[in-house]
């Protein structure tokens, strides 16, 4: 993981969001779903439900 991968999060409404991105490097467009799981999150990510959505974990500490 590179320490500054910087991201925005634009919603169409004009907001913006600044942090920083894990995974895929480049744009994207997507729902925005969240996930407020303890645990599993590896079943989380790799679910094929969750295709073509962005998935927001809630917990603090993942892993």
């Amino acid at each position: 993981m590179k320490p500054n991968n910087s991201a925005i999060l634009l919603f169409e409404d004009g907001r913006e969001f600044h942090g920083s991105s894990l995974g895929y490097i480049g744009e994207t467009t997507g729902e925005i779903c969240f996930n407020t799981g303890m645990s599993g999150y590896q079943e989380i990510l790799t679910d094929p439900s969750y295709c073509k959505q962005i998935v927001t974990m809630t917990s603090p500490h993942i892993g």
